[in-house]
């Protein structure tokens, strides 16, 4: 049984659920928690993956202990019913989190996708280091994109033969939806002169970047276009107000700057292959703008993804405004610096993690057989 229940979750289970359903050792259920709804059934129809359980528990202003307890109650009565001999979870969600809680409590082996990233502060990135570290004690099978996340485990006490290390599954999905003649559904999207601009991605929505980091930001971006004119930026705004109330103060006016409502999957994958550059927050995009070429400035402190760091397809910019400004005018003005990030092997990846991960699977329950 695989369990998810937010948008990035669904893009890198998706190819995981495919390649799973199309795997004749294996018969697969898929179960939402639904802990996002309209931008997760837009990732669902993208890669036409239908439902088995869907607990459809998001709510207005809904709260982290919510979110655990609805798991809890509500997933256990489906797994007595179905008992399934592993569940797959993803990464470092409060699904994620939840979902393994319930199945151990149910004595059922966990695979956790995505394992033995770490920060080493359990406030940072919140709650998703705690969560992530909680399930890898709970896991039975962790499957870890890079080596250095392996090491994290064993540093944990994880037994080395619990831990498979298969590249990440966000790049099996990237690579199935990038296309050369893709036409955009936002009709702004196909006015950009993307060969001529110098297009920024900004993506932004953190929990930990709310308020002042956050206004640092949007700060340091303003200043960026109005020195730079022949950059362009893209700002798919979370649908979060407190967002809004640093943005659009900042950035509303700008002629250069495209504030959008959230783009599904494909419509900003195809814009992350068409950019200059991205800025973000976000952890999953440090994976996927290298495998597309695309340098990568960090809007955080930290990054559990050091790997990238050191491969050097990623730089770190915090949230201060002045270093933020630094990073990212060295890599406009520097070609040099901009070419060696563009040209770096990203750490995350061949795009057959999905196949690695069934492969493991199959082999844990052939060695429980002898």
């Amino acid at each position: 049984m695989v369990l998810f229940g937010t948008r990035p979750e669904a893009i890198k289970m998706a190819p995981l659920v495919i390649a799973l359903k199309n795997d004749s050792r294996f018969e697969t259920l898929v179960t939402l928690t639904a802990q996002h709804r309209e931008i997760l059934d837009q990732v669902l129809e993208i890669f036409s993956i239908k439902s088995d359980y869907d607990l459809n528990l998001m709510k207005p202003g809904q709260t982290l202990s919510y979110i655990t307890a609805s798991i809890l109650e509500d997933l256990k009565p489906i797994l007595e019913r179905e008992n399934p001999d592993m569940i797959l979870v993803h990464g470092d969600t409060t699904t994620a989190f939840a979902s393994a809680l319930s199945a151990f409590y149910e004595q059922i082996p966990i695979g956790h996708v995505e394992a033995g990233l770490r920060t080493k502060n359990k406030y940072s990135p919140f709650p998703e280091e705690m969560n992530r570290t909680l399930i890898g004690q709970m896991a039975d099978l962790d499957f870890s994109p890079t080596a250095g996340n392996r090491d994290n485990l064993l540093l944990e006490d994880i037994p080395v033969a619990n831990i498979v290390i298969t590249g990440n599954t966000v790049i099996d999905a990237l690579l199935m939806t990038v296309k050369k003649d893709y036409r955009f559904e936002t009709p702004v999207l196909n006015t950009i002169d993307y060969h001529n601009r110098r297009v920024i991605l900004l993506t932004s929505h953190r929990r930990e970047n709310l308020g002042e980091p956050m206004e640092n930001i949007f700060s340091a971006i303003r200043e960026l276009v109005l020195t730079n004119p022949d950059i362009e930026v893209v700002f798919p705004m979370h649908p979060n107000p407190l967002i809004a109330e640093k943005a659009l103060p900042l950035l509303e006016e700008l002629d250069r700057v495209h504030i959008l409502a959230p783009l599904d999957y494909a419509e900003i994958s195809n814009l992350m292959g068409r950019t200059y550059l991205v800025l973000t927050d976000s952890g999953g995009i440090q994976e996927e703008a290298p495998a597309l070429g695309k340098p990568v400035v960090v809007l955080r402190h930290e990054t559990e993804r050091p790997e990238a760091v050191a491969a050097g397809t990623v730089v770190m910019g915090g949230v201060d405004k002045s270093h933020i400004l630094a990073v990212t005018q060295n890599l406009l003005d520097n070609p040099a610096a901009y070419d060696a990030m563009a040209h770096a092997v990203n750490p995350y990846g061949d795009g057959k993690a999905s196949f690695r991960i069934c492969d493991a699977i199959a082999s844990y329950f052939k060695n429980k057989l002898i």
